[in-house]
């Protein structure tokens, strides 16, 4: 909430020399933030900008206080000044009842007086019209200076056209019709807090916005000055739901500070008598059925040293706090506070108390250094939400999709006989009936929806779901993904299989002969089985990974392995062998050769021929080529040998 003050209005409660701009500057460091100052005739107007937890500053003694406080701190000379307010003599005159719900108002305050409705003096007029008030006569503007004064909203009725002897506080009913002071109608919800006469007609909307039927006007008497502190979520509900979005509104939702209706009380029956020959006409009510109840707050020298990082002056901290308002104390290396009551619901821990005092102190005067550190905790990764993370990162820079499909599916999209599946007792809809096994239909159903797109790459990291005998079911985290393009290749999702296993510190990932279809491969790490990758056709291959197995093999541990000091020989064989044989066998056969042998790699394969890249190295040595053709000859004869293989 931004609200606008002058500085000669400031200065009422603060006595200092210190300029616009040097206020402006301190309090945007360690307080309220002073979004600009602009000129005001011969004054000047400080725009602020205060937080929804700070209520007591929506108000000149409330920012007259944190000036003086935060002038003092920084070595300028300033004294905040109270305001002075007595209470008045009254006659013993009972001349309105009030009934009040304590669910709904905290306290109630008010008082019959009798007045001349005019013009405002011109101070009045220029301080609420700098900070955005239109000044309206005297007896409405004096509402309206006390609450930018005091911080707490006021209202003022005609009491002759209140035509009731008691006024009685209750929630609204449903469907009743009001008429604003602005001349706007609204039909209300039910529940919102209003004042009723005899005649139970609402004469007030407590907390928000008068009414027409009661409101000040020229010929106005006797007025009923009514404080009037209410239940907050009361006030923003009711706002919200009739769209009447006033200052008093806005202040009363904050959660106000009831100690202070009675000095917005006092204030406004002086300004009364001052501006528009006010006499008071009855005794001051005061209903206050929900008390403030105060509270202490303790804290050791050493936890505050400790969270704000340097050594603070106790002395220095327990002059600032007294000046902000709070009673304080130190004994035994504690420092003890009495919260102020417009502070009740700000600083209830240790640590609001600290951040208080770190706020006053200044984050700017704190050193910019790192925290020290004492003792090194070594990160376990074995947060699965971490490494889901992790995959969901590298498939997006690989090109794919995330896609988020229902856990439900329908009879068509089950995979398997319908007696393993999950049936659900209460489905959304007569399609989505079983929980799924596999991520793999959903994700064929969603490629099959774009069909329009001629390339389709997506994955879904998700749960599936298997039957139990009286339990819950099986719930798997899997990892499963689709490839829609023209020519696809089975490599190419083997390669982002392979690849990701390497992100993931993965390493004997192994690819055997599809256990599950008859065309594609089943995936395993080490001897453990993990999935699938299934081509569907040319144009269509899916893979589905237990991604549970899958990262209970993740790693971040690296292993140093020095550069190669001597030179690889390369070197290409090519082999004729059966369609049906695997290349991954091959490939390990061929490694199982000699530990000369570092890498394996398929180059070409057509038809029955296969072309493998082989690389020979030693860490040591250079190798010479009766070495490599001692190999050669080994790889040759273990191939012809298992295989049935022919070299070409």
């Amino acid at each position: 909430m931004n609200i606008k003050i002058l500085d000669s209005w400031l200065k009422q409660y603060v006595k200092t020399k210190a300029t616009p701009e040097k206020i402006a500057e301190l309090l945007s460091l360690s307080s309220v933030s002073v979004e600009r100052i602009e000129k005001y005739d011969d004054d000047f107007v400080y725009d602020l900008e205060v937080t929804t937890n700070r209520p007591d500053l929506m108000s000149v003694v409330g920012i007259a206080r944190e000036t003086a406080t935060v002038l003092e701190q920084n070595g300028i000379e300033a004294r905040f000044i109270l305001p002075k307010l007595a209470k008045p003599q009254t006659p013993k005159k009972d001349l309105i009842e009030m009934k009040n719900d304590p669910k709904l108002v905290n306290r109630l305050l008010a008082v019959v007086m009798d007045v001349r409705v005019g013009e405002s003096p011109k101070e009045i007029r220029q301080r609420l019209e700098a900070s955005g008030t239109r000044s309206l006569n005297n007896v409405i503007d004096v509402t309206n200076y006390v609450m930018k004064t005091i911080g707490h909203p006021t209202h003022v009725f005609d009491f002759d056209r209140l035509n009731t002897k008691t006024l009685i506080i209750q929630e609204a009913v449903k469907g009743e019709v009001i008429e604003t002071l602005d001349d706007k109608n609204y039909s209300l919800s039910g529940g919102e807090i209003v004042a009723v006469n005899d005649s139970n007609e609402i004469v007030d909307l407590l907390g928000i916005m008068g009414l027409k039927n009661s409101v000040v006007t020229d010929k106005t008497k006797r007025i009923l000055y009514f404080i009037n502190n209410d239940k907050p979520k009361k006030i923003r509900k009711a706002s919200m739901s009739l769209g009447i979005r006033t200052e008093a509104a806005v202040v009363n939702e904050k959660d106000v500070d009831a100690e202070t209706a009675y000095e917005a009380l006092l204030l406004g029956i002086k300004l009364f008598q001052e501006v528009a020959d006010g006499q008071i006409a009855s005794e001051i009510i005061d209903i206050y059925p929900n008390k403030v109840e105060k509270h202490s707050v303790e804290v050791s020298l050493e936890k505050i040293n400790k969270i704000i990082g340097i050594e603070i002056d106790p002395a220095k901290t327990l002059k600032a706090l007294s000046n902000l308002g709070f009673k304080t104390q130190i004994a035994h290396g504690k420092i003890k506070v009495e919260v102020p009551s417009f502070r009740a619901a700000d600083i209830k821990i240790e640590e609001d108390l600290i951040e208080e005092i770190a706020r006053i102190h200044g984050y700017h005067n704190l050193p910019s250094i790192l925290p020290p550190q004492t003792e090194i905790i070594p990160h376990k990764f074995d947060n699965p939400f971490y490494w889901e993370q992790r995959v969901k990162t590298a498939m997006k820079y690989w090109g794919f999709t995330e896609a988020y499909t229902y856990s439900m599916v329908s009879e068509g999209l089950f995979e398997g006989p319908l007696e393993d599946a999950v049936e659900i007792a209460n489905p959304l809809s007569e399609e989505l009936v079983y929980m799924r096994k596999t991520l793999v239909p959903s994700l064929l159903n969603v490629s099959l929806e774009n069909k329009k797109k001629e390339k389709i790459k997506i994955f879904e990291i998700a749960n599936v779901y298997n039957k139990r005998v009286k339990d819950l079911p099986e719930e798997i985290m899997t990892f499963a993904g689709v490839i829609k393009k023209e020519k696809v290749s089975f490599f190419e999702v083997k390669g982002i299989i392979e690849q990701l296993s390497q992100d993931l510190g993965i390493k004997e990932l192994i690819f055997k002969q599809s256990e599950k279809s008859g065309n594609g491969s089943s995936v395993y790490v080490g001897n453990e089985y993990i999935g699938e990758i299934e081509i569907l056709d040319s144009n269509l291959i899916d893979f589905e990974l237990n991604f549970e197995s899958l990262i209970k093999h993740a790693t971040l541990k690296k292993q140093y392995k020095p550069l190669a000091k001597f030179p690889p020989i390369i070197e290409d064989l090519s082999f004729n062998v059966d369609k049906n044989t695997e290349t991954q066998a091959l490939i390990n056969e061929i490694k199982k050769q000699s530990e000369l042998i570092v890498e394996v790699s398929l180059l070409d394969q057509h038809e029955k021929s296969r072309t493998f890249h082989i690389y020979y190295q030693h860490p040591q040595r250079n190798l010479i080529n009766e070495e490599i053709s001692e190999v050669r000859k080994n790889i040759i004869s273990s191939l012809q040998e298992k295989f049935s293989a022919s070299v070409r």
